[in-house]
């Protein structure tokens, strides 16, 4: 299983990196309605931190994102809204799916957050970085950009004579 291929199913809801249901059952090589059964047998596992289910809106706009979705075709997908799965409720995932395949995929799940997550530090960092630079400098970055928006009124005014029509005779 490929960290590429984990990381483009994560999406953002709800402030959360969350993984969906039916995601799972294909890493996981599985149908949703057998992970679904799973984890309503043990729900008391899942509290809503670990997973939460989609509102219809959640899920109309998500699938509006994910092209590969269309509406067409009865019985194609679900009537329920999703499960969203967090970092923690995929590690509980892993007690409650126990075939070797599970295992192993979990595993790379958790990978793929914890990349993600030290992706996120990093750029946290960097931005604030660059305020700290802006603050500190802040009187030169607008002497810069005053100078080039003079520099780009200043061309534009020279292309606009350039194309003029002359007058009078050549």
């Amino acid at each position: 299983m490929e960290l590429r291929t984990i990381q483009n199913r994560i999406y953002e809801i709800r402030g959360q990196k969350v993984l969906l249901d039916f995601d799972l059952a294909e890493l996981y090589g599985t149908e949703t309605k057998k992970l679904k059964q799973a984890v309503r047998r043990n729900v008391d596992r899942f509290p809503n931190d670990f997973m939460f289910e989609l509102t219809k809106d959640e899920y109309n706009t998500l699938r509006s994102q994910i092209v590969t979705l269309d509406n067409s075709g009865r019985g194609k997908y679900s009537k329920y809204n999703p499960f969203a799965f967090t970092e923690q409720g995929i590690a509980m995932l892993a007690s409650v799916l126990r075939s070797p395949k599970a295992i192993e995929v979990n595993i790379q799940i958790v990978r793929a957050f914890v990349f993600l997550r030290k992706y996120a530090l990093s750029h946290t960092e960097l931005t604030q970085k660059l305020q700290e630079l802006e603050t500190k400098y802040n009187r030169q970055f607008n002497d810069v950009f005053e100078a080039i928006n003079y520099l780009i009124k200043k061309e534009k005014k020279q292309i606009e004579l350039r194309n003029r029509k002359p007058i009078g005779y050549k």
